[in-house]
């Protein structure tokens, strides 16, 4: 194809540019001269066309021809490189003109660059064989580079520093810390284009740090050969940071397939000991751990896949019959475990604290919701914040008789149903812990009402897993003498309605559970005040749908 073939050619004279822009500036370092200066910069503009009509062209041919995924992988992992290179481009012309500054060019002879900026040069004319050829080592080798120049940034930095203690020509050593740094920045563009490279090949976005993960964690369950012979498929992106997704062996369709997942060590060590712990408890409710990796502040986890649809999914795509199926397994399958886990001493809960650590996210997206106290003659209006401070007594005076192992973050997409096997499984366990079942019950329930789809249909369906849900809930507490069940479901819900507004752009329905909220907090403190029993207004989840 023409078009294709013009952006290689144009990448291809864009590396030379650049590799030639590289090699003037060293040699400018060395042997500042007007002549070479000039050329640097009235290379600099040429250089930015060259990336303009790459990243036009880029978007052009997407936009106009059916290409297949490799070949659009292979466009966008172009355009990226493009606009590294040019940025590389433009730290040179940053270093020449830095240049201009020093007093004397030899000031720049004590720091160590030459070595490492000579592998630069030698990487960027590297890049079109390694992307020719799939060739993953030298991709990782463009990436591992970033690293090397922040220990030498590092290493000149600190030598740039005792010159300044002493204290002669400080004028000239900050200028020095400069050149250094903009030598520091070509090393994060350089990152970019090894992992652009990576995404090329792979067919997934992912930082040389994940891929390193991903390939030790594989090894260490036994999966041999490199990473181009499994399928890697990302398919959650989590609120906390962590990457998630789906491994299998290529040609291997016996294979079982995994789910690999990496982040934040703490929580990734968590989610490891919390599967454990759930294997331990009740196997087979939660996935099999294949392997596992620490690496410095992170780790990496890969699990069994279980195959199956979340129970969100269930709520719409599947027959009616199929969905009280799943329920009725949901329902048995957390009494057992209720059952089994239960620890007969008093549990304080903890939403009310929940709550005040989430206030600054939620009206950072919704300032409109903060409500401050009014005043209206003798009527008054507490805050927020007042509400919240005497519900909290309420909390302390209200504590559950008895904890359970709870999931700890009970969303319907947390639940996947497999209806061949007739199982129910749990995922995404970093948070389980023994607690109040009533934080599992008051999240599925409004990760139920917060669904964002309105429709008549649908809300029927909602509706009929909640009050099911609440239905089996109340029946536990009945059966186990819960006096407090609907004080603490009360301001459970409270809090998930609350926090749910962070996630949730649509200014008409955040508003609408926040209200809800309001609504429940004055319920409970009314029927403190009056010594009166508070029963869970349950109608306040049931929304009735609008016609389509």
């Amino acid at each position: 194809m023409k078009n294709i073939k013009t952006i290689e050619e144009n990448f291809r004279f864009l590396i030379l540019e650049v590799q030639n822009q590289l090699e003037a500036t060293l040699s400018f370092i060395e042997r500042p001269t007007p002549k070479t200066y000039d050329k640097i910069i009235a290379k600099d503009d040429y250089i930015d066309n060259l990336k303009n009509i790459i990243e036009n062209k880029c978007y052009s041919s997407l936009n106009k021809f059916s290409l297949n995924q490799e070949a659009i992988n292979r466009l966008r992992a172009i355009h990226i490189m493009a606009i590294n290179l040019e940025r590389i481009a433009d730290y040179c012309v940053n270093i020449a003109k830095q240049m201009g500054y020093l007093s004397s060019p030899k000031t720049i002879e004590i720091l160590s660059y030459k070595k490492k900026m000579g592998e630069v040069h030698q990487a960027i004319g590297t890049i079109m064989d390694i992307l020719d050829n799939k060739n993953l080592p030298g991709a990782l080798s463009i990436c591992r580079l970033e690293s090397e120049l922040d220990s030498i940034y590092k290493e000149n930095f600190d030598r740039i520093m005792v010159q300044l203690r002493i204290g002669r020509n400080v004028e000239d050593h900050i200028t020095s810390l400069f050149i250094i740094r903009y030598m520091e920045r070509i090393g994060d563009s350089l990152l970019n284009i090894g992992e652009s490279i990576l995404f090329s090949i792979i067919g997934e976005k992912i930082k040389i740090q994940q891929f390193e993960a991903l390939q030790t964690t594989l090894s260490k369950s036994g999966v041999d050969g490199d990473v181009t012979e499994v399928d890697f498929q990302g398919i959650w992106g989590t609120r906390s940071g962590c990457r998630i997704a789906k491994v299998e062996e290529k040609d291997r369709p016996q294979a079982k397939d995994s789910i690999f997942k990496e982040g934040n060590l703490r929580k990734i060590r968590q989610e490891k000991t919390n599967l454990e712990c759930w294997n331990a408890l009740y196997p087979g409710l939660v996935p099999r751990i294949f392997g596992y990796h620490e690496d410095g502040e992170t780790a990496s986890l890969l699990t069994e896949f279980l195959p199956g649809c979340s129970l969100e999914e269930a709520i719409f795509n599947v027959e009616e019959d199929i969905l009280d199926n799943a329920l009725f397994i949901l329902e048995q399958t957390l009494h057992d475990i209720w059952e089994q886990t239960r620890k007969p001493h008093p549990l304080h809960s903890t939403f009310i604290r929940q709550m005040r650590e989430r206030m600054p996210a939620v009206f950072q997206v919704h300032p409109e919701l903060q409500r401050p106290a009014l005043c209206v003659d003798d009527f008054h209006v507490p805050s927020f914040s007042q509400l919240l401070d005497r519900l909290e007594t309420v909390e302390q005076q209200s504590p559950a008789p008895f904890s359970v192992f709870t999931h700890g973050d009970f969303n319907t997409n947390n639940i996947i149903y497999n209806h061949g096997d007739q199982r129910i499984y749990f995922i995404d366990v970093y948070r389980s812990q023994h607690g109040d079942y009533i934080q599992d019950v008051s999240v599925f329930l409004i990760s139920n009402f917060r669904i964002p789809i309105f429709d008549i249909q649908s809300r029927i369906r909602i509706n009929k897993v909640i009050l099911k849900f609440f239905e089996f809930s109340r029946n536990f507490a009945i059966k186990t003498h819960d006096e407090t069940f609907h004080i603490r479901l009360g301001i459970g819900v409270v809090r998930s309605l609350f926090t749910s507004t962070r996630f949730q752009l649509n200014k008409k329905f955040a508003k609408t559970m926040y209200h809800k909220a309001i609504y429940l907090m004055e319920r409970l403190l009314d029927a403190q005040d009056n010594n009166n029993p508070f029963v869970f207004p349950l109608e306040i989840l049931l929304e009735q749908g609008k016609a389509q």
